[in-house]
C-alpha cells in the first residue's frame, strides 16, 4: 500500500487538531491521521514542529505545516478545487482572521478559565465574561454571514472552523458546572449556527461526542491534581 502524501499529526480531544481535519474534510482530501500520545512526544512530532513540539501538524508531500489557523489557509491554498473556506474579498479575508485571533487570544482562554476558578463567585464573574464574549460574536455572526448559514455564508469558512471546533469545549463546560453559555435568548444566530455546524458532514465525523470529551477532561484534571479521575 502507497504511503499516503498528506497526514496530519493529532489527538482526537484537541480542538485545534480539529480544524485541520474539518479543512480536509472540506477540500475532500484525502490524508493518514497519526494520533499523538505525549508520553512521550512523538520524534515524528518534535522534528516536524522543533519551535512549539506541538500538534497539529499537516505533513503534506514530507513537507510539515505547523499552527492550526496557518494549517487551514494553507488547505484552501493548495486544495483549489474544493469549496473555498476563506473569504475571496480582502475585507472580509482580514475580518475573519481578526474574530479567529479573538477567539483563540481572548475568547476561549476565559472559558477554559471557568475550570481553574476558586470559588462560585469567580465562577460566575468568568461565566459572565464569557457571555460577553458571546454577544460580540453573535453581532459578528450577522455581519459575517449577511444573512446566511455560516460565517463563511452559505458552506463552512475560515471564522466557522476557528470557532466551531470550541463548541465541545463549551458543551463540556455547561455540563460540568451547570451553567448555560450558548443561549437561544441571548444569541439565538449562534444557538442554529451551532447545530448547523455539528450537524454538517465536514464537521459530525471529527467532533468528539459531550460525553466522551467530559471523560477525557476530568481524566486531564485529575492528573493535574494528582488524584484518580472519579
Amino acid at each position: 500500500m502507497a504511503e499516503s502524501v498528506v497526514k496530519l499529526l493529532g489527538s482526537w480531544p484537541s480542538p485545534v487538531v480539529m480544524r485541520a481535519r474539518i479543512a480536509l474534510n472540506i477540500k475532500a482530501v484525502e490524508y493518514e491521521f497519526l494520533e499523538e500520545t505525549f508520553e512521550p512526544k512523538s520524534q515524528l512530532l518534535l522534528q516536524s514542529n522543533p519551535v512549539y513540539k506541538k500538534i497539529p501538524v499537516l505533513i503534506h508531500a514530507d513537507k510539515p505545516i505547523c499552527e492550526s489557523l496557518v494549517i487551514v489557509q494553507y488547505i484552501d491554498d493548495v486544495w483549489t478545487s474544493g469549496p473555498s473556506i476563506l473569504p475571496s474579498d480582502p475585507y472580509d479575508r482580514a475580518i475573519h482572521r481578526f474574530w479567529a485571533a479573538y477567539v483563540d487570544d481572548k475568547f476561549y482562554p476565559t472559558v477554559r478559565s471557568i475550570q481553574a476558578a476558586q470559588g462560585e463567585e469567580a465562577r460566575k464573574a468568568l461565566v459572565e465574561q464569557v457571555g460577553e464574549g458571546l454577544a460580540l460574536l453573535e453581532e459578528a455572526f450577522g455581519k459575517c454571514s449577511k444573512g446566511k448559514a455560516f460565517f463563511g455564508g452559505d458552506g463552512i469558512g475560515f471564522l466557522d472552523i476557528a470557532f466551531g471546533c470550541y463548541l465541545g469545549g463549551l458543551r463540556v463546560t455547561e455540563k460540568m458546572y451547570e451553567v448555560k453559555l450558548l443561549d437561544e435568548a441571548k444569541t439565538p444566530g449562534l444557538v442554529k449556527w451551532a447545530d448547523r455546524f455539528c450537524s454538517d458532514g465536514a464537521v459530525k465525523g471529527v467532533m468528539p461526542e459531550t460525553e466522551k470529551l467530559m471523560e477525557f477532561a476530568k481524566f486531564v484534571m485529575a492528573k493535574m491534581r494528582g488524584a484518580p479521575p472519579k
